[in-house]
């Protein structure tokens, strides 16, 4: 009802308060909240440090993942190198031939058309161990022998022994001096045929004695000893007065 004033009534203005009040915002609650006891609690007074400690456990362990499981593939194993091929046998007869010649203890180093003569060599010797005081390269030995087969035969072309022989005499250069080991090298060249070094065993520290070269000589049919350059062949000496040696 109104009144004559033209005013509001009481209950008027009680509807009026109640609207308004329900239309004023309400205030947001506290990021806090009470849990009940049993429940998860989240506080963020203590969460910062505890969310840090995590996180770094998080980056730690990713990095590791990473870094196992990178885009770059796994190393191969190194190929394994392969087996050598076995060297050929010696056949028996050569085996015979060379123990003939050398006795039992003899060993075949070497065998073929050695002098590219179109008939089989063999380079035999007795071999002897290795100590550490020989330390110049090659194989000691103490006698040495090629030989070469002939219509089933065969037959003596050098004799390395105290000196350095052949059927006409005294290789050129051989010591005078009995010589009581030798190191040999060899190689083999595909159209010259074996070329080889014999060094005399002086002392176990002597390191200073010239290798002797012998070769197959095409012009005289026969292992000759070379020169210092080992490009000339030089002639066999009936004694050894006359072969002397200069090798220093």
């Amino acid at each position: 009802m109104g009144h004559a004033d033209g005013g509001n009534s009481l209950m008027d203005e009680t509807q009026i308060i109640s609207d308004c009040s329900a239309n004023t915002p309400k205030p947001v609650r506290s990021i806090e909240a009470k849990v009940e006891p049993g429940r998860y609690r989240f506080h963020f007074s203590r969460s910062p440090r505890i969310f840090l400690g995590r996180a770094a456990a998080s980056l730690t362990l990713t990095g590791f993942l990473l870094i196992g499981c990178g885009d770059d593939p796994a190393p191969k194993p190194a190929a394994e190198e392969p087996a050598k091929p076995a060297a050929p046998a010696v056949p028996e007869d050569m085996q015979a031939a060379a123990q003939n010649l050398l006795g039992k203890e003899t060993q075949v180093l070497v065998f073929g058309d050695l002098a590219k003569t179109g008939t089989q060599q063999f380079l035999a010797a007795n071999v002897v161990p290795k100590t550490p005081k020989n330390d110049i390269p090659g194989t000691i030995v103490t006698r040495a022998v090629i030989a070469e087969e002939v219509d089933g035969k065969w037959s003596e072309l050098l004799r390395c022994d105290e000196y350095l022989k052949n059927a006409k005499g005294y290789l050129a250069l051989t010591p005078l001096s009995a010589v009581a080991g030798w190191k040999v090298q060899y190689e083999q060249d595909p159209i010259k045929g074996i070329q080889l070094y014999f060094t005399p065993i002086k002392g176990p520290t002597d390191k200073h004695v010239l290798p002797i070269g012998i070769a197959w000589n095409p012009a005289t049919k026969r292992y000759q000893s070379l020169d210092l350059t080992y490009e000339h062949f030089l002639m066999e000496k009936p004694s050894l007065d006359t072969a002397r040696s200069v090798l220093r």
